[in-house]
């Protein structure tokens, strides 16, 4: 990935990508697992793809986790799509951010990082896993 910003936002509006080839490949593989997982039932991500982000509100109601599922689906599809742009608009930029929110979510969800102290006893491919996908997220955010 690149030394300095890995995203700027250019006086035009749009969202320079300024990660090389060795970033791109990453977020390739992480869209890639988010579209995978959105398909595929016995993927590791599935289940936690398919919770409800507040059980309290569409657990019972089908719409509502459709209209989840499609969206998570077509952000996904469109972040790998773009993966390889070097300017992105607004609405791509904010089909990565989501889709490594997704990501970032089913990660820990999968691996059971729900606490700081499991994340510290992690091995330390799956903590930088996890910091790679919270510094692309934070990165991202910037600039939005």
């Amino acid at each position: 990935m690149a030394s300095n910003r890995l995203f700027a936002r250019r006086r035009d509006g749009r969202l320079e990508v300024r990660l090389n080839d060795a970033g791109r490949s990453v977020l390739r593989a992480v869209f890639s697992q988010v579209v995978a997982a959105e398909r595929d039932t016995n993927h590791e991500w599935h289940l936690s793809l398919q919770s409800p982000i507040n059980p309290g509100r569409d657990a019972d109601d089908p719409v509502a986790v459709l209209a989840r599922q499609v969206g998570t689906s077509t952000n996904a599809e469109l972040a790998l799509a773009s993966v390889h742009e070097q300017f992105l608009t607004d609405v791509e930029a904010w089909a990565w951010l989501t889709s490594l929110q997704v990501a970032l979510r089913s990660v820990a969800v999968s691996q059971g990082i729900l606490s700081e102290e499991r994340l510290a006893a992690a091995e330390d491919e799956l903590r930088q896993q996890i910091a790679t996908l919270q510094l692309l997220l934070v990165s991202l955010a910037e600039c939005l």
